[in-house]
């Protein structure tokens, strides 16, 4: 037992380290791209839904959309380049009773869900803030972000039920984080709206590693039939108590997804005097 913990800290010892590099890899991603020619920065606010896919929700887009809300900062190096820092603050929810894979489970979720991602975005048209010959313009990005979850039932924080053994480490299962890495990647449309205003509207997936954003993945761990009602964690693991352990609670084969839709407002600052210039052209 002793050496199972032991094992079990330095697991998550190694992964808080990870992430940590991962947080500061993220600006240096950014400056990366910085160079002399940047041209202007845009700052704004953004809003919109965001939803999940996975165990609870194999393929239903927007399916339970929820709000989301956050901030973003844009490096422009040219019409066509640019990089973006965004932190955007959202919720992601499932039930199975509204899913095509094993309806019957009775198990559901909530968690609210922080993203803070670094992309890269090319712009189809030779598009910037405030230009009179290319307002408008679609454009594509993708990049890499970190996102803390925390997966709920009724209030009660599933991720420290153990709801698949994790806490007694059956078949040499751990317990998950609450931190993790996804694949950001998305298209949008952006118009300049005046002088200093852009709207962008966009849609963005992020693939993730992990399988537990909605604390389903692999299988039963208990007896149904001898789960005591009076037992929280082996409830919230088998709702229906009809369940054998073996027997499939969710699929390993797919790691989660979740999305954001919405729309940014940002307003342009000058960076270089190279604004005159470019005025001409554009």
């Amino acid at each position: 037992m002793l050496l199972t913990e032991t094992i079990q800290i330095a697991h998550s010892s190694s992964m808080n380290t990870i992430y940590r590099k991962i947080f500061l890899l993220i600006p240096l991603f950014m400056l990366q791209f910085y160079s002399s020619e940047a041209q202007d920065m845009e700052v704004g606010v953004t809003i919109g839904g965001s939803y999940y896919l996975g165990d609870l929700n194999p393929g239903k887009h927007f399916l339970n959309t929820a709000v989301a809300y956050g901030v973003v900062a844009r490096l422009n190096l040219d019409t066509r380049w640019a990089v973006k820092i965004s932190g955007v603050r959202g919720k992601i929810k499932g039930n199975a009773a509204t899913s095509t894979f094993l309806p019957g489970r009775g198990l559901a979720f909530t968690s609210n869900l922080t993203d803070i991602a670094g992309v890269v975005e090319f712009n189809f048209m030779q598009y910037f803030t405030g230009s009179r010959m290319n307002p408008i313009s679609p454009y594509i990005y993708g990049g890499i972000s970190a996102f803390f979850f925390d997966p709920v039932y009724n209030g009660i924080s599933l991720r420290s039920m153990g709801t698949e053994g994790q806490n007694i480490g059956y078949e040499g299962r751990s317990p998950y984080g609450s931190v993790s890495v996804s694949v950001p990647f998305g298209l949008g449309v952006k118009v300049s709206i005046a002088k200093r205003f852009g709207l962008q509207v966009y849609w963005e997936m992020h693939k993730t590693f992990n399988d537990y954003l909605d604390d389903v993945s692999t299988t039963y761990y208990l007896s149904g039939s001898s789960i005591s009602p009076d037992d929280e964690s082996g409830v919230l693991s088998d709702p229906t108590l009809n369940h054998e352990p073996g027997m499939q609670r969710g699929s390993t084969s797919n790691k989660d997804w979740f999305a954001f839709i919405g729309m940014a407002i940002t307003y342009r600052f000058n960076l270089l005097t190279s604004k005159k210039c470019r005025d001409l052209d554009h």
